[in-house]
C-alpha cells in the first residue's frame, strides 16, 4: 500500500492532536515542524505517559478527538499491543505517544534536532 500524498493542512490538525494529548495529561509535549526538512510528514507530536495504560488512553483520545472534530482517521497505527510507543500516522501529522522510559531510550526529538519547535498552548479550562 502506497502512502497517500500530504494535504498541506497539517498545523491545525497538529494543534488539535497536541491538545487531545494534553487532555489526557500527557507530559513533555513537543511539536516539531518538519516541513523544511523534506521529511515524510510535516509535523511530529511527541508526548510522554507515565504508564502503559496512559499511553493507550492518550492514543485513543487523539484518535477519537481528531475523528470527531476534524473528521479524519489515522492512515496507519503502530504499537497498540505493546503500549510503550504508539504511533498515529495522519500523513501530514504523526503523533508519537511514548512511555517515559521508552522516550528516554529513543530520544526521537534529538534525531529531529534540526526541526523547528512550535509552542503548544494548553487550552484546557483551569
Amino acid at each position: 500500500m502506497t502512502r497517500p500524498v500530504k494535504s498541506g493542512a497539517g498545523l491545525p490538525l497538529a494543534r488539535r492532536a497536541a491538545q487531545a494529548c494534553l487532555d489526557k495529561k500527557a507530559s513533555d509535549p513537543v511539536l516539531l515542524d518538519l516541513r523544511e526538512l523534506q521529511a515524510v510528514s510535516d509535523f511530529f507530536i511527541i508526548v510522554s505517559a507515565a504508564s502503559e495504560v496512559q499511553v493507550k488512553a492518550i492514543a485513543d483520545h487523539v484518535e477519537e478527538s481528531l475523528g470527531e472534530h476534524a473528521g479524519v482517521k489515522p492512515w496507519h497505527v503502530e504499537g497498540l499491543d505493546g503500549r510503550r510507543w504508539i504511533l498515529l500516522d495522519y500523513i501530514d501529522v504523526v503523533v508519537h505517544v511514548f512511555h517515559e522510559k521508552t522516550r528516554e531510550y529513543y530520544l526521537l526529538e534529538r534525531l529531529w534536532g534540526d526541526a523547528k519547535r512550535i509552542e503548544i498552548a494548553d487550552d484546557r479550562p483551569a
